[in-house]
């Protein structure tokens, strides 16, 4: 369970970073509402996973997932550039991510 809670805080970590570059220096309500409650409630979710993953590993993955995410959502919905390179370290990211998983087990 721990980890489907670790998981979800990683993608809760996708919205409050999506919506913060929507925020506009915390310029627009809707977008800074979004940002900050999602962002508590990926901290809040971190922390219960931290109950019983290790700290290293579960912040490794929260910080990962919400990465891949970011990028992948930033290059499909935002326009951003789709390199080669720029999906193969995202790739590596990824693979760190399922072998922090494999080895927890």
């Amino acid at each position: 369970m721990a980890w489907l809670i670790l998981i979800l805080a990683g993608l809760l970590e996708v919205v409050w970073a999506l919506a913060l570059k929507q925020t506009h220096g915390f310029t627009r309500l809707g977008p800074t509402v979004l940002a900050c409650s999602t962002a508590l409630l990926s901290f809040v979710l971190l922390s219960l996973a931290l109950r019983s993953l290790p700290v290293g590993t579960a912040y490794a993955v929260w910080v990962g997932v919400g990465a891949v995410g970011v990028t992948l959502a930033g290059i499909v919905a935002l326009g951003e550039s789709l390199s080669p390179a720029r999906l193969a370290f995202v790739a590596l990211i990824a693979i760190g991510i399922v072998g922090l998983k494999a080895v927890d087990t």
